[in-house]
């Protein structure tokens, strides 16, 4: 956490209602970026990125400051996103149950991707993903959180959460060499 936001915080604690208007400008843009690519629908992640800041303004003196601010948001951003995806009668998941812990032999997955496609084209296997694997692998590689920071996030624990990575990272890896058998056919 750097400075300016452990003092928007401070001030919020203390109750400073307008420090908070700080922590929204801050956050605004990656917390609907992060819903809108759960929910697919710009109406529904400007809806929950709405109700993620109205939740947080609102429970900010629970906020533990001994932890990072960013995962306690984004535990708020995906309950929303899983309420808005209930609330459509949309599964969140295709599979509920705990994945068993499996070691992730293949970091650099996203090296690979990155030098093989544009940015746009990763967004769109990203959103054809399930949610369970889609949002985890967001959090990781654009909010920059580790498994355990994720976990708390989406309130699975840590083996759910790298099982999860690995699981998607191998669903990633079969929609690029899909990908790459289509564009050396055409």
């Amino acid at each position: 956490m750097d400075g300016m936001e452990a003092e928007l915080l401070g001030r919020c604690a203390a109750g400073e209602t307008g420090a908070f208007s700080g922590i929204v400008e801050t956050y605004q843009d990656r917390v609907y970026s992060f819903a809108l690519r759960l929910l697919k629908d710009p109406a529904a992640a400007e809806e929950a990125a709405q109700e993620t800041f109205v939740k947080a303004f609102r429970a900010i003196a629970t906020y533990d400051s001994a932890y990072s601010f960013s995962p306690w948001l984004f535990r708020i951003a995906h309950n929303a996103c899983m309420d808005a995806l209930r609330a459509a009668g949309r599964n969140s998941s295709i599979d509920e149950k705990d994945f068993p812990d499996i070691a992730d032999p293949a970091p650099g997955v996203e090296e690979t991707v990155a030098d093989s496609m544009d940015s746009e084209r990763i967004g769109a296997m990203l959103a054809a993903l399930p949610p369970i694997y889609s949002e985890v692998l967001l959090l990781q590689y654009r909010e920059e959180m580790g498994p355990a920071e994720i976990g708390r996030v989406i309130g699975a624990p840590e083996g759910t959460v790298k099982a999860r990575l690995f699981r998607g990272r191998e669903i990633l890896k079969k929609m690029l060499r899909d990908a790459t058998v289509q564009a050396a056919k055409s």
